[in-house]
Order: structure tokens, then sequence, then C-alpha cells
């Protein structure tokens, strides 16, 4: 017996018959994929708007694209597999016995995966309590760095050395956000003893002014560095706790210029910024015969 041959007309029937529906089918998933990912983050915007009212834009951005790579990404996959399935009877193949292949594998998977599904079920109360987002800079599992990706799974940070952690989100006991609605200048700014608290404690609150109302820096700063109370009193000095607010993610630059602009003022005022000093003892000789000038350094 011949082979069977596949003839024009074969091929006119095939294409006006299944080759419009697959064209047609492959058409729509083309067109969902482009609409999801048009549509879902100006929806996302829409609501994170009215959810987080009279926050920054640059917050609200970081939510919306925190929200839309999960949903776009689920979508996705939804309609890949919505469309492989439909396009399978059309070749030949029936879905029955693969359907409950699938449900079988699934099942022995589920008793394997807990972790998995610990992750995923972690993922989501991340994202519906809004812990963090894109953007943001957190301690999440005992690591440190700016949130890169925020997924159901896992999530991805890069610390200050570069690295890039992939953290699985059944990890994450406690997620500690640095940047969240706003952050805080707190630092430290040691004096000598023999200075006058109430006058430094003016030139800090002086600085502090004066920088909030620099153009280059008050976009960055809500409330003015100030000293807010004397905070520890130390072996070679006092340490003056200063504090302020600043737009998320600022209170490092902000702290940065502002320990610059304390310590030229504290030179131009006269005021000493303590540090450590030694005493040495010859052997032979007493404590008492060393006069204060020879003390070194």
């Amino acid at each position: 017996m011949l082979p069977y041959l596949i003839t024009g007309d074969d091929f006119t029937d095939w294409l006006t018959g299944d080759g419009v529906r697959i064209a047609a089918i492959v058409g729509v998933a083309v067109a969902l994929d482009y609409a999801l990912h048009r549509l879902i983050p100006r929806a996302l915007r829409l609501t994170v708007e009215r959810q987080m009212k009279g926050r920054d834009d640059e917050e609200i951005q970081q939510r919306v694209d925190t929200l839309s790579s999960v949903f776009t990404a689920g979508g996705r996959v939804i309609i890949v597999l919505v469309t492989l399935l439909t396009l399978m009877p059309l070749a030949g193949i029936s879905i029955g016995p693969l359907l409950a292949g699938v449900g079988i594998l699934g099942l022995a998977v589920g008793f394997g995966a807990q972790s998995l599904v610990k992750d995923v079920i972690s993922g989501l109360f991340i994202l519906l309590d809004n812990q963090y987002s894109k953007g943001d800079v957190v301690t999440v599992a005992g690591i440190s760095g700016l949130v890169e990706d925020v997924g159901i799974r896992r999530t991805v940070l890069r610390d200050l050395d570069g690295i890039v952690h992939y953290i699985p989100n059944g990890e994450i006991a406690v997620a500690s956000n640095f940047t969240q609605e706003y952050s805080r200048v707190n630092l430290n700014v040691g004096v000598s003893y023999s200075e006058d608290l109430d006058h430094v404690m003016r030139v800090i609150d002086r600085v502090g002014e004066e920088m909030a109302a620099d153009p280059k820096w008050a976009p960055a700063i809500i409330s003015p560095p100030k000293s807010l109370r004397v905070d520890n009193l130390g072996d070679s000095g006092i340490d003056i706790k200063v504090v302020g607010d600043t737009k998320p993610i600022k209170q490092w630059e902000v702290m940065g210029e502002l320990r610059k602009r304390i310590k030229k003022a504290f030179d131009d005022e006269g005021i000493e910024i303590p540090y450590p000093h030694r005493v040495i003892v010859t052997r032979g000789a007493k404590a008492t015969d060393i006069p204060e000038s020879k003390s070194e350094e």
C-alpha cells in the first residue's frame, strides 16, 4: 500500500478549518498577553493610589511595580497553559489522559513540596501586607540589601558589595524595612567634657536648619535634624543624639552631609570632638611625677 500523501486540497482544507482556529487562538492569546501588560499596571496604579493616598509618588510606583510583576507573570502562565490545552485537541492530542497524569503528578509533588507551599503562602502575605516593595532597603533572614524583586516564591536582595541574594519567602520570619513611608536620621555626635552642651546643641540645631533650607537638600528632608538629648557619658566624651526625618532611602545621604557640616561648624566654633588619650609611665617613675604636658595621644 502506498503511503498517504498530503495533497494541496488537504492542506487547503486544514488551513481553512483547524488552521484558522489555531491562528485565532494564538492571536487571542497574544492579544490577552499584551492587554495584560498594558492594563494591569494602570489598574493597579489607580487602586494603589487610593490605598496609599498622601504617600510619595515614588513609594506608590514601587508598590505598583512589585504587584505588576507578580500579576503579569502569573497571568502569562495561565494564558500559556490555557492556550496549549486548547490547541492540543486540534493537533489530535487527547488531553484527558494528560490531565489525569498531571493530577497524579501534582498529588505526588504536593507531598514533597511543603517548603514550596510555605514559600508561596509567605509570599502572598508579604505582598498583601505590603511589608516591602521593589526599591526598599530591608533586612530579611539576617541579610540586608536593596530589594530588586519580590515574587510569590522568593525575594531578591542586592547588598552593598553588589552580591545578589535569593531568599525563599518561607525563610523570612521578620522583615525590617528601613525605607517605608519615611526614613530617619539617627546618629550620635561626640563632644569633649569641657564643652558647654547647651551651646553645642544650638550649633547642631543651626546646622540642621541650614541644611533643611538648602535647595539641594530640602527635597530629601522632611523635618530638620536636631539634637534630641545627651545620649551617653563615654570614656572620652559626651554623645549627643541627633535625629530627623527624611524621604525614604535618603537618610544615609543626609547623614553623610550632616556629619561633614557639623565637623566644619565645630571647627569654626572651637568645639572639640573627643578622641582617646593615653598616658605612658616609664618603669621606675611615678605617675604623679609625670606632668600633664607629657601625656601622649
